[in-house]
């Protein structure tokens, strides 16, 4: 028996079919291995010494991995063919190695870039050992991104209350969000104004011309800046005679674009699909791993983590092939399209992103594939097909107009674009960020020196426009460009900003909370090197250079260290009065706007004599009078209050940092949401209750969810949790959902699940909690299924449920999201019809299986952020078992 060892369980299920008896597939469930989060970890004084610490999680897998390798053949580690998936495997074999697992076992490294049964078989024909420079890589961004974050977030917890964390690439993305708005507020419009002439040529066809020149010199854009000169030119028009002066007519290309990287994948998903970085890649990854398609699991596209955008040539046969069969031979170029990359530090090691087989069409496993999943496999699927389509053949005319008014020449030019061939425009047009007008409409014919009639002259008033907010698309693309952090990591990044509360989104934009800007303006004043885009850039270019083998990781952090804790250092004896003075300096502008009324904008509204202040206090940042205690006036952060409205001040010495939403219809007590140390939280009732009184309720927010958004009825919810919301399967007890220190989660009696990110603790449904708690049980992280998630066999015409057949703990069974029925062992799941389902829970329901279990008592939910832990209750007394040494 040969042992193979890969990630995930869905990945494992699917190898496994295709290699046969002879071996066994285990999944590592990701990472077995990390680092301890706490002082040591990683020792500069001893070179960096490691010290890795297995996960409870990790202490299981490898047991069952070790149980399996006893008595094998060999071990064969197949986990994904990038500098994480190698580092996987490292940790696989030094935690078996530590644990004396092997035993003279054989071990090798198997990549293969698609879940394919040829893919596969191949690749576990050209073993290798562990690359040892990719794992060196692995380990130098590992400590480094553990140096900076484990030793600059306290310094942010000490001299910038409420600032949650800093880190090597996040604090960079944090920066290009913050300047980005900072260019917006900054921005001075100018007014501008536009001549368009519409004119009708001898046919009596109608086109329009704009001004371009006057009196032999040219007009641009900007150059008409008030109403005077519009109206003169206007007025000159409306008395000229028109003459076509001349007409060019130019062939010209567009070629498309090549198939998708992880970083073009993630813009275009979150552009044409709505999609953030994180979604995509969750889908994504459930494609590479393998689907059902008609009873057989398959990786339907290639590893979905790459920077490469080349097709192995056997792909780029099949795909021409398909070109040539739904489109016809004049759609197929002449040779095949090769491509290059142009973003920076970028590494071709894998394939583009591409389908695993490309006469799959989208419309033939749409029905096999859930909703999001089949969206973006189309997109990949018709991305690649456009790279190797024929070039769209155009015809870009321009025709030139005199205008004379009395001895003046006024001109004027018309734009225009024809089609002749679209190419690959037939299935494809990559999609934009920010459009610009596009003069692609088609001009009538006409001949130099042919008379024109004007039909009308109109003068447009414009201001100029500031730069748009970055989307998460084009905030990617920005990072690409810069070379800032490795297209893997975005996904995350976006995420921990959002997380952290230093940036939220509004319609599709990203835009920096307070927080956000305070952390930023902190590292600019006092770790301007750190968030620097060109220094973050090289550290970048050593990383790839560790991972080919060409410098010595450890050199690589010893020099950033001897800057990096010397900048530490030097913020020991940093004043609080320090920080608020470069922050006042920094962020002024924001903070204090001039709103040109001729008033300082820092002179106290409340007493006009003190001035206003950045303060820090216990729960962040406000803005404070100078003339405190005589003067109590406070507001938040941001000049224009919570809402937008107002200036958010309290000039009776309100408490910053907290803010009222109401009274609660039920008790009558005042519902708060205020900051807390590990972040925003919503309290029932007084702050200060006396002593012996029983404390306030609380409850963390959701991931996701901005203070700003949490209205008076969404605050009751969340402080109602936790609330049951289905009965087990099995057991019949109540499973539960509320939110905890670690998130929002469900409960069934000691298991607990944390929901994923597009899971809302107060919607999630039963047949939803019932999958997580299950997934979790059989050994499941959050959100990721441990079986089949289910085959829909239509609805109850009755009560009009959707009845799904399931792979359970105990086998399969069909459930209508109240009551489960298990499989006799003579039905068949695959062939299990919509009747016969609906018999099955009939009888479960006649024979009590649809009645509630007896009520339990009630689950203590997990503590929110910012609550003090309770006395725990002293447990009866137990023998307790000899305590395991940990392995590695």
């Amino acid at each position: 028996m040969k042992v193979v060892v890969v990630e995930s369980p869905a990945k494992a299920k699917t190898i496994n079919k295709y290699l046969g008896r002879d071996y066994e597939v285990i999944a590592s469930f990701g990472h077995i291995r990390d680092l301890p989060a706490k002082d040591g970890s990683v020792d500069p004084e001893q070179d960096f010494h490691m010290v890795w610490e297995l996960e409870d999680r990790g202490s299981k897998r490898v047991s069952e991995i070790a149980k399996a390798v006893k008595g094998a053949e060999k071990l064969i580690l197949a986990t994904d063919p990038d500098r994480e998936g190698e580092a996987i495997s490292w940790h696989v074999l030094e935690a078996l190695t530590a644990r004396k697992a092997l035993k003279g076992i054989p071990v090798e490294r198997v990549t293969f870039n698609a879940i394919t049964k040829s893919s596969v078989e191949q690749a576990m024909r050209k073993p290798r050992q562990i690359d040892q420079a990719l794992v060196d890589a692995y380990l130098a961004r590992r400590a480094l991104d553990y140096l900076v974050g484990f030793n600059l977030s306290p310094v942010l917890w000490r001299k910038l209350p409420g600032a949650r964390s800093a880190g090597r690439v996040q604090s960079v993305a944090l920066r290009l969000v913050v300047e980005r708005e900072m260019e917006i507020e900054a921005f001075k419009p100018r007014e501008y104004w536009s001549i368009v002439a519409t004119l009708a040529t001898k046919d009596g066809a109608i086109f329009e011309a704009r001004l371009v020149g006057a009196d032999g010199k040219r007009i641009q854009r900007l150059d008409v800046g008030n109403a005077e000169e519009a109206a003169a030119f206007k007025r000159d028009l409306e008395a000229a005679t028109f003459q076509v002066a001349s007409i060019e007519a130019k062939p010209a290309k567009r070629h498309p674009q090549p198939p998708f990287t992880t970083s073009t994948l993630q813009q275009e998903a979150s552009r044409k699909l709505g999609l953030a970085p994180a979604q995509t890649m969750r889908v994504a990854q459930r494609l590479y791993e393998g689907v059902e398609l008609g009873g057989e699991t398959v990786g339907i596209i290639t590893y979905m983590r790459t920077d490469g955008v080349d097709m192995a040539p056997e792909a780029i046969a099949d795909t021409r092939k398909v070109i040539g069969r739904e489109f016809g031979d004049r759609y197929v170029p002449g040779a095949p399209r090769k491509y290059s990359v142009k973003a920076k530090n970028a590494q071709e090691a894998h394939e583009a992103v591409r389908p695993t087989d490309m006469s799959r069409r989208p419309k033939d496993v749409a029905r096999h594939l859930e909703p999001e999943q089949a969206k973006l496999y189309e997109l990949i699927w018709t991305r690649t097909m456009a790279s190797q389509m024929e070039s769209a053949e155009l015809e870009r005319t321009t025709v030139d107009v005199h205008a004379t008014a009395g001895g003046r020449r006024i001109d004027l030019r018309a734009t225009g674009q024809v089609v002749k061939f679209d190419g690959f425009l037939a299935l494809y047009q990559e999609g934009k960020d920010d459009e610009e007008d596009e003069e692609s409409r088609r001009l009538p014919k006409m001949e130099a020196g042919d008379s024109l009639r004007r039909e009308k002259i109109a003068s447009t008033q414009h201001f100029t426009e500031p730069p748009p907010r970055y989307s998460e698309a084009s905030l990617v693309k920005r990072m690409e460009e810069l070379g800032i952090g490795r297209p893997s990591t975005y996904a995350a990044v976006l995420q921990t900003l959002r997380d952290r509360e230093y940036v939220k989104i509004e319609k599709k934009r990203l835009l920096p909370e307070d927080k956000g800007r305070l952390v930023t303006g902190f590292l600019e004043s006092f770790f301007s090197r750190y968030v620097e885009y060109d220094f973050t850039a090289a550290l970048e270019e050593q990383l790839d250079r560790v991972s080919n083998a060409e410098i010595d990781w450890r050199e690589v952090l010893r020099d950033f260290w001897r800057h990096f804790s010397a900048a530490i250092g030097e913020t020991k004896d940093l004043r609080v009065a320090e920080v608020l003075e470069a922050l006042n300096g920094l962020l002024g502008p924001h903070i204090f706007p001039d709103r040109g009324e001729g008033k300082d904008p820092r002179a106290c509204p409340n007493c006009s004599e003190g001035q206003l202040s950045l303060k820090l206090g216990k729960f962040g940042a406000f803005v404070g009078c100078s003339n405190y205690p005589e003067c109590t006036y406070t507001r938040q952060l941001s000049a224009t209050g919570v809402n937008g409205e107002g200036d958010g001040s309290s000039a009776d010495g309100g408490q910053p940092g907290v803010r009222v939403l109401g009274n609660d219809p039920t008790t009558g007590l005042p519902v708060t949401v205020r900051d807390g140390r590990f972040g925003p939280f919503i309290q029932l009732g007084d702050a200060s209750p006396e002593k012996g009184a029983e404390k306030p309720k609380r409850s963390s927010l959701p991931k996701g969810l901005s203070p700003s958004d949490v209205d008076l009825d969404k605050a009751v919810a969340l402080l109602s949790l936790p609330r049951e919301i289905a009965r087990h399967p099995e057991t019949g007890e109540p499973i539960l959902a509320g939110i905890g220190r670690f998130g929002p989660y469900v409960q069934h009696g000691r298991t607990y699940a944390n929901l994923g990110r597009d899971d809302d603790v107060l919607e999630i449904g039963g047949n939803r909690a019932i999958d997580l708690i299950v997934a979790k049980e059989q050994g499941g992280g959050r959100g990721r299924p441990a079986g089949d998630p289910g085959r829909s066999l239509g609805k109850d015409a009755e009560s009009g449920k959707d009845i799904v057949v399931k792979a359970g703990r105990y086998g399969p069974y069909v459930t209508d999201g109240t009551v489960n029925a298990t499989l006799p062992k003579s039905a068949n799941a695959e062939g299990l019809t919509l009747e016969e389902a609906l018999k099955l829970i009939a009888a479960k329901r006649e024979a009590g299986g649809g009645k509630k279990a007896p009520a339990r008592k009630k689950a203590t939910p997990r503590k929110a952020d910012g609550e003090k832990k309770a006395p725990a209750k002293k447990p009866a007394a137990k023998k307790a078992a000899p305590k395991k040494k940990a392995a590695g």
